[in-house]
């Protein structure tokens, strides 16, 4: 197999310096740029085409979502990983959106997950660790959810039975029985009351907005 080259993206030069000598140490890769911004980023892809890029999440200016989608737009085939401390739901599932292929976290990766993953990466599949999959499944969840289930939700939230909820959305009992089944199934919940508590703990719904 080819060398894989790597575009090394981060503002921070002291990070981007050690992660460039750590990739160029390993047998199979080779750095072809490295860049502190998005301006710099742009141009080196621009020239060298990289298989894989790795990027800050954090950056000045353009962040690392944003200059995703700018690479994407350039290149539809353009793989990207980002690395970041940020764990939070809403920013894993930003990344997913713009395109990234992998996403892993600096205080629990170590350089041997980032080769793992510009190989994954490289030969076409994505890198996204446990922890990290599992908020992509828990917003994926979300999303799932149409409309209707999520009037359901509202109505558990605000301790309704299922015959307040029937009346407050006019809609037959059976068919509360029904959301309430598909929430379980989407939620992967036993019950009604886990699966109101997973819709909270997933921020689907907030019961401090619940009158």
């Amino acid at each position: 197999m080819n060398e894989i080259t790597v575009l090394v993206v981060d503002d921070n030069a002291l990070l981007r310096m050690g992660l460039t000598h750590a990739i160029e140490s390993e047998d199979g890769f080779k750095i072809v740029g490295e860049a502190a911004n998005a301006e710099e980023a742009l141009a080196l892809y621009k020239q060298h085409r990289p298989d894989v890029v790795t990027m800050d999440y954090q950056m000045p200016g353009v962040d690392g979502v944003e200059l995703t989608r700018q690479l994407i737009t350039l290149d539809p085939d353009a793989k990207i990983v980002l690395l970041t401390v940020k764990e939070a739901e809403e920013d894993v599932w930003n990344a997913v959106q713009a395109g990234c292929k992998g996403y892993l976290t600096k205080r629990a990766g170590e350089v041997e997950d980032v080769f793992q993953a510009l190989h994954e990466i490289a030969t076409g599949h994505t890198y996204f660790p446990a922890k990290v999959a599992s908020k992509i499944e828990s917003r994926l969840a979300h999303e799932a959810l149409t409309p209707r289930e999520l009037e359901v939700l509202q109505g558990l939230a605000k301790g309704f039975s299922n015959k307040e909820i029937m009346d407050e959305l006019d809609i037959s009992e059976g068919t509360v029985k029904l959301h309430l089944s598909n929430l379980r199934k989407k939620l992967n919940a036993a019950d009604r009351t886990q699966a109101l508590i997973t819709a909270v703990q997933r921020g689907i719904v907030d019961l401090k907005q619940q009158p």
